[in-house]
C-alpha cells in the first residue's frame, strides 16, 4: 500500500522560496532553516515572526525548501493552515507577504491579525 503524501500546511511562492535560500545563504553559524511563528503583538492580536532556528522542535511542521527549511512553530500552524506565504519587494518595502484564509481581520497598518 502506498503512503499518502500529507499536503504542506502553507504554502510558499517561487519568491518566498528564493527568498528563504538567500536567508540561508547568508545565515549565522548553526542555523539549521527559518522559522514562521505567530507571536501575540500588535493591535489585532497575532502577528507573523520569521527568523532563524538553531534546533527544531517536536512538533514544528518542516517544510523543505529548494534552498532551506521552513519550520513553522507547532502552536501558530493551527492559524496558518491553508495559507500561501509570498515575498513582495518594491521600491519602498520588502517583506515576507501572508494570504491567510483564517485570518478575521486585520489591523490598518498590516501588522497583525486576529483569527
Amino acid at each position: 500500500m502506498a503512503t499518502r503524501v500529507r499536503p504542506a500546511a502553507l504554502n510558499l511562492t517561487e519568491s518566498a522560496e528564493a527568498r528563504i535560500a538567500d536567508l540561508m545563504a547568508k545565515a549565522p553559524e548553526g542555523a539549521i532553516g527559518v522559522k514562521l511563528s505567530t507571536p501575540r503583538r500588535g493591535c489585532s492580536g497575532l502577528a507573523y515572526s520569521v527568523d532563524y532556528v538553531t534546533e527544531a522542535k517536536p512538533f514544528d511542521e518542516r517544510i523543505d525548501t529548494p534552498g532551506g527549511t521552513l519550520f513553522v512553530d507547532g502552536g501558530s500552524i493551527l492559524y496558518l493552515i491553508g495559507s500561501r506565504m509570498d515575498w513582495v519587494e518594491d521600491d519602498f518595502a520588502a517583506g515576507f507577504v501572508f494570504a491567510n484564509p483564517n485570518a478575521k481581520g486585520a489591523c490598518g497598518c498590516g501588522e497583525s491579525f486576529t483569527v
